[in-house]
């Protein structure tokens, strides 16, 4: 959150690259002139964060480790006696878990075009050509990560694979079976992919916000 306050160094322009922050993706800014008197990254940062506070690995761990509910299977007690669920306020707000992914799935779009754009460097001459830098890697990979945190999502299961009671009657259910199949796989590692990816966007970011203040040049590979 200290990056999305700051509202600078999250754009590296040197040796004709541009590498733009995930935190600051999409560019409002140079997109639609968007400048609020604070940081722009606030209007775009919310999505993904909200898919993060409301993703269901993300719940069980922590309301385990702050509230002690609900508690493990095995564990009885108070903890579990108290235990309503989330049909009351606050909790029942969890539900927009599914918004917050087709939200954050429109700015994964946008990560994808940052990454491409990535590897196309401006020359001396002003045009366009394709190349590759360390940061057009970290870019990548980073996007890599979101996405397969993000298609992992168990909203996206029941989006593609739910309230169906045969999966080979049809040639729909049989194409919803094989996508369920494909989430579902992605979907057996979730905790791992969300982990690894709110590490990626966090060192995608201070790549390029070190880079950007001159800290070091980002090496062009070719």
């Amino acid at each position: 959150m200290i990056a999305a306050v700051q509202g600078r160094h999250y754009l590296y322009t040197g040796h004709g690259a541009r590498y733009l922050s995930p935190f600051y993706s999409p560019d409002l800014k140079s997109m639609f002139g968007v400048d609020p008197p604070f940081s722009y990254a606030f209007l775009v940062v919310w999505a993904p964060l909200g898919l993060r506070a409301t993703c269901y690995y993300y719940r069980k761990a922590y309301y385990r480790a702050f509230f002690f509910a609900p508690p493990g299977c095995a564990v009885s007690g108070p903890a579990r006696r108290r235990y309503r669920g989330e049909a009351a306020l606050p909790w029942i707000l969890q539900n927009v878990h599914r918004y917050f992914f087709y939200l954050a799935t429109i700015v994964l779009g946008f990560l994808w075009y940052d990454a491409i754009r990535a590897f196309f460097f401006r020359g001396a001459d002003g045009s366009l050509h394709i190349g590759l830098g360390l940061g057009t890697l970290v870019l990548l990979v980073n996007v890599a990560l979101l996405t397969g945190f993000t298609f992992g999502c168990n909203s996206l299961r029941h989006i593609v694979g739910g309230k169906l009671d045969c999966f080979t009657c049809s040639l729909a259910a049989r194409s919803r079976h094989r996508l369920w199949k494909g989430v579902t796989f992605l979907n057996l590692r979730h905790a791992q992919w969300a982990w690894v990816s709110l590490v990626s966007v966090g060192l995608a970011d201070l790549y390029i916000r070190l880079a950007s203040a001159g800290v070091f040049h980002d090496p062009k590979l070719f």
